[in-house]
């Protein structure tokens, strides 16, 4: 990776250049809520420029349901009405409403634990500045199909056998570099954050590689 391509080398040269960071989220899913967090805070050490993409578990998980836990099940039928809303707001106003939009939904669903209701996908929009109307978009399916094409270029970019979030950056010679994750809690702060954004650079930048994991051993704890 050139300096003009890695951006802790930017970081330390004093360029101002930002290196663009696509992030794929399920507003329901509570590890992408925690990994946005993280990047958000890294990205003001970094100089990233987050942008907002959707993907489904819903859709992820088609053809899957078999054996799943009926709490799981749950949160997939739950999650149609945030991520609907969250694209038709795309669709009808832009990219750049995603951002805050998804702030304001994750704040209630994950900070507060109220779920993904209509209450708050209602206040999550009223918070965002978005029209209430947005909300009927819940239960409709009239953008599915700009949502499964979102789903399916993060997806595209890192294989079926993996879930939220999908990160990719660009990567030498023009490339992108995508990977599943990190799955981290709580979110890291501060230098801790700049470190692990090092550190995952370090590795989904090295030619081979795919895969660190061990098992977790406790839940999203949300700060």
């Amino acid at each position: 990776m050139s300096p003009a391509q890695d951006p802790v080398a930017r970081r330390a040269t004093g360029s101002a250049e930002e290196t663009p960071v696509d992030l794929w989220f399920d507003p329901v899913c509570p590890w992408a809520w925690m990994t946005s967090r993280w990047l958000l805070d890294a990205a003001r050490q970094r100089d990233l420029d987050i942008r907002w993409h959707v993907m489904s578990l819903a859709v992820l998980n088609e053809g899957k349901e078999d054996g799943l836990p009926e709490r799981y099940l749950r949160l997939l039928t739950e999650g149609w009405g945030p991520v609907r809303v969250v694209t038709a707001a795309r669709e009808k106003f832009g990219d750049e409403v995603v951002g805050p939009l998804y702030t304001a939904l994750g704040t209630r669903i994950h900070q507060q634990g109220l779920g993904p209701t209509r209450e708050v996908i209602a206040a999550a929009l009223d918070e965002a500045g978005l029209p209430a109307e947005l909300i009927e978009y819940a239960d409709l399916d009239t953008y599915d199909t700009e949502l499964r094409a979102s789903h399916q270029e993060g997806i595209e970019l890192v294989g079926q056998d993996v879930g939220t979030p999908v990160i990719a950056v660009p990567g030498p010679d023009g490339e992108q570099l995508a990977f599943f994750g990190p799955v981290v809690t709580p979110a890291p702060r501060g230098q801790a954050a700049a470190r692990l954004w090092d550190g995952v650079l370090l590795v989904a930048g090295t030619p081979g590689f795919y895969e660190i994991k061990r098992g977790r051993t406790q839940g999203p704890v949300f700060d």
